[in-house]
């Protein structure tokens, strides 16, 4: 079984970074079109991006491009699902203390932290297999 942490972890971390600025940056430059539109669209960018460098960058997938896309759409979407739904989960008690905008702002900062671990450990075991 493949290690957790190994030498690709670096490169998924540069890679992640890039990516959650460009999908923060998109988020709340979006957030008039609400929660879901603007993390959609957000994620969409983000994901294109990272597809593409852990592909090749990070994981140096030898599978197709078209067997590895649908692998890595699905893990997009359940790390979304999951990830959004409990930082929804998660933020419910902090309607009482916060204005809406500022609860859907926790809510996405907290979304997206919970996707970022969920995304690695299913690009790093799931959507790409790795050149051994």
């Amino acid at each position: 079984m493949a290690k957790l942490i190994d030498a690709s972890i670096p490169k998924f971390l540069l890679v992640g970074v890039g990516n959650t600025l460009l999908s923060a940056f998109l988020m709340f430059a979006l957030e008039g079109l609400g929660y879901w539109p603007s993390t959609a669209i957000a994620y969409a960018a983000g994901a294109a991006m990272s597809f593409f460098l852990n592909r090749r960058f990070t994981f140096h997938s030898q599978e197709t491009v078209a067997r590895s896309a649908v692998k890595f759409a699905l893990n997009v979407l359940v790390c979304y699902g999951a990830a959004y739904g409990a930082a929804r989960l998660l933020t419910v008690g902090f309607s009482g203390l916060l204005t809406p905008v500022w609860r859907e702002r926790v809510t996405k900062l907290l979304g997206m932290g919970l996707y970022t671990v969920l995304n690695y450990l299913g690009q790093r075991f799931f959507a790409f297999q790795r050149h051994q």
